[in-house]
């Protein structure tokens, strides 16, 4: 069997697997693939496990097609009752750019994910064990890549066509599960870097923000590219929880050079060689109770250090300006890299009732790295959230959020540098923004729809039209979209 065929195989053999350990076979033929891309945690743009308490808790804590569905109902609660929790969830995208962007089209692209997650209590008898294992089928291509050429990438799902293995770790709790350790295959997007209000929203830096994809290796361990770590995690209360992980430093070994996906295109490298990674960070809840007096919140603190060889983006090793004609054309390198960020979720106005998440909420996203050795300094997200606020369609949502990006003033300088000695006009790089409107409607439990619109200003920081140079710069895009979601 080729290779390729093998990494297609493994996740479908591996449900098959399940449903001989469901006792039913019958439910094999009626199981379909269906499931919610929730990008959960701001994970992937599907589920990734479950963050807090049991990974095989009761099917009816998470929104599930199979409880309007009786016979898949009693098949996921079969598995759940032997400790497994299986998802499998579909992503399908339709997004098109009538104006703006190199070229001007529109694409479909889908998403299909198997995600296990194992209570090993459950399974074998050890308290407080768990594993999870998920895996992504990605079809088509992505509006980013095909026709708008943006940074700041239209879909979260938006990745190479392939079979791609992402997460597969172990984790046990200890001390009354006020401590948690994993290894194994992680994505620090899974855990690190999250709001708990911008998984609503579809474009990627929502999720994995733009400074990192730009300053980390292979873009950091974020979809669809986890990479070998630890994380520890310590919760001493309810309000508080500290995070610490380290990671290979460069999930596929491309580097900078954008090659990611194609030199590791199912995810499976598992390098371990590399220059590590490491994030940690500071979380701090409030009145996230139903009978809480005040308004939920949540505010994070937290920082990441490379400690690879990174290249100054502006200087070579004899001093002078990269595009000097005089430069050694080697850029001057600096011994690691780092950068740190905070985040805000707030409510602002909270429905009546038992549910403190629905109303009016608003989170912001900020970060800074040195602009010496980085193509992003600083970066800046938010947005507000509309949530169950129409009696009529109580779990709706509706929001607008704006993402930020400018290059370094290192990269600018070289720009215009560059355009000094060749005595010509060339565009200077200076920023990219996202602007996003969407509006969620869940037709079913476990399946929603989403339209969704964007704006893109200044695409690739202001470059110059790679394809029609002759046009300047690549115009400001403005793209539409609608994205549906299936979770079993």
């Amino acid at each position: 069997m080729r290779r390729s065929d093998v990494r297609t195989t493994i996740p479908f053999a591996l449900f098959a697997g399940l449903l001989a350990l469901s006792g039913s076979p019958a439910y094999a033929q009626e199981t379909t693939a269906v499931a919610q891309s929730e990008k959960s945690q701001n994970a992937a743009p599907a589920t990734s496990a479950p963050s807090e308490g049991s990974p095989a808790a009761p099917a009816s804590e998470q929104p599930s097609i199979s409880s309007s569905v009786p016979a898949l109902r009693d098949f996921k609660q079969a598995l759940l009752d032997r400790g497994f929790n299986l998802q499998l969830n579909y992503t399908g995208e339709v997004f098109g750019n009538p104006t703006g962007g190199v070229r001007q089209s529109g694409i479909y692209e889908n998403l299909l994910e198997l995600a296990i997650d194992g209570d090993l209590q459950r399974i074998a008898g050890p308290t407080g064990a768990s594993f999870h294992v998920n895996s992504y089928q990605v079809s088509g291509s992505g509006l980013s890549t095909c026709c708008v050429f943006n940074q700041l990438t239209i879909s979260s799902i938006e990745a190479r066509a392939s079979t791609w293995l992402f997460e597969a770790w172990f984790e046990q709790k200890l001390f009354a599960d006020m401590v948690s350790i994993r290894i194994g295959q992680l994505a620090a997007d899974s855990e690190f870097f999250i709001s708990d209000l911008d998984s609503f929203y579809l474009n990627a830096t929502f999720g994995w923000p733009n400074i990192l994809a730009a300053d980390l290796p292979s873009s950091g361990p974020n979809y669809p590219l986890a990479t070998p770590g630890v994380r520890l995690k310590i919760t001493p209360n309810d309000q508080t929880t500290l995070l610490a992980a380290i990671f290979n430093g460069d999930p596929s070994g491309a580097g900078f050079t954008g090659l990611q996906e194609v030199l590791d295109p199912s995810g499976v490298n598992f390098r371990l060689r590399d220059p590590p990674l490491l994030i940690g960070e500071v979380q701090y809840k409030y009145n996230q109770d139903k009978n809480s007096a005040g308004l939920a919140g949540t505010a994070k603190l937290g920082a990441w250090y490379h400690f690879g060889k990174f290249n100054d983006q502006y200087y070579s090793t004899n001093g002078v300006s990269l595009a000097n004609p005089s430069s050694s054309g080697v850029p001057l390198t600096h011994a690691g890299d780092y950068g740190v960020y905070g985040i805000i979720n707030q409510m602002l106005w909270r429905l009546p009732g038992d549910d403190p998440r629905k109303g009016v909420g608003v989170f912001a996203f900020v970060s800074a790295a040195p602009s010496d050795r980085n193509a992003a300094d600083f970066y800046v997200h938010g947005a507000i959230n509309f949530m169950g606020l129409w009696d009529k369609r109580p779990d709706d949502a509706f929001g607008v959020a704006a993402a930020y990006s400018p290059v370094s003033p290192a990269v600018s300088a070289l720009d215009a540098q560059s355009a000094y000695f060749a005595r010509a006009a060339l565009p200077i790089r200076n920023y990219e923004m996202a602007l996003e409107v969407s509006y969620q409607a869940p037709i079913l439990p476990g399946w929603l729809i989403q339209p969704d619109f964007q704006y893109i200003f200044h695409p690739r920081y202001g470059a110059i039209d790679p394809i029609n140079p002759a046009l300047g710069r690549i115009r400001d895009a403005a793209v539409f979209g609608l994205h549906t979601a299936i979770k079993f």
